[in-house]
């Protein structure tokens, strides 16, 4: 049975190597906590940087719209099933604005308020 040897030299090159092709990536992101939920409109805290018509992402990756701003909680409706939005969980600013796009991809399809089609013919 051939013997293991752990050459000191080699092992701290590897490590160097590693160390050195190694590269953190950071990416600072908002993230707000549920105040309340009442008929598919959730109360938000924490996210003073919010646009109107911002879409907001609550755990579970359900979205919701910024549309009241108050100036210490935001309105956001929530685009589907809120029955996993609840008080205290957490809510993230997404930076993108609600857009629907146009154009002949559209015509005669079914989509959701998030442009996403529901017609079942596959995507746009």
């Amino acid at each position: 049975m051939a013997e293991l040897t752990i050459n000191a030299a080699d092992i701290a090159a590897a490590l160097r190597k590693h160390v050195d092709s190694f590269s953190p990536t950071l990416a600072a992101e908002q993230v707000g906590q549920v105040l309340s939920v009442g008929d598919g409109v959730a109360r938000v805290a924490g996210l003073p940087n919010t646009a109107v018509n911002e879409l907001l992402e609550f755990e579970g990756g359900l979205i919701g719209l910024a549309l009241n701003l108050d100036e210490d909680a935001i309105g956001a409706v929530v685009l589907g099933r809120a029955e996993g939005v609840e008080e205290g969980k957490a809510v993230r600013a997404t930076g993108r604005i609600l857009a629907v796009p146009v154009g002949d991809a559209l015509l005669g399809r079914v989509v959701n308020a998030l442009a996403q089609p529901i017609d079942g013919k596959g995507p746009l």
